[in-house]
């Protein structure tokens, strides 16, 4: 985790704790992000970015390179954060990939509807996930070039 004074490079909304440690795991294992934010629920995700609760003294225009979102939350779910994200014209342009266990055709079909850059099955096996976010995070965090947020 890191200070509210820091750049995030990304922020990670997982509520399942095996799946917030795996993801943890192959971030950390292929050094792609200095700083990760994690967020619980879809409330913490929001108030993260939009500067409420308990992230209110956070510095504005502070906002993660890339989050990855899970569809399936507490409080809030994916789709609503999704939508909410995309809608707001400071969030908009920050990159958003779905990484859910979800294998409805609904989920991406919706999330693609609603702007989301990338959707992403959890693969079951650690060495596939592995992989997987491994391409994800060079991808989003190594190669690929967005305009400043905010």
């Amino acid at each position: 985790m890191t200070s509210t004074n820091d750049a995030i490079d990304i922020l990670l909304v997982e509520d399942d704790p095996s799946d917030l440690k795996l993801t943890m795991r192959a971030l950390r294992s292929e050094n792609l992000a200095n700083s990760i934010e994690v967020a619980r629920d879809g409330e913490e995700a929001l108030d993260f970015l939009f500067h409420r609760g308990p992230y209110a003294d956070r510095p504005a225009g502070h906002y993660p390179r890339l989050i990855l979102l899970d569809l399936k939350l507490p409080k809030i779910d994916g789709m609503q954060v999704l939508r909410t994200i995309k809608s707001d014209p400071s969030t908009r342009s920050i990159p958003v990939a779905v990484l859910t266990s979800s294998t409805e055709e609904r989920d991406l079909v919706e999330s693609y509807a609603l702007g989301v850059n990338s959707y992403i099955q959890k693969p079951v096996d650690f060495e596939q996930f592995k992989e997987t976010i491994k391409l994800l995070g060079m991808y989003w965090i190594v190669v690929n070039r967005t305009p400043a947020v905010g």
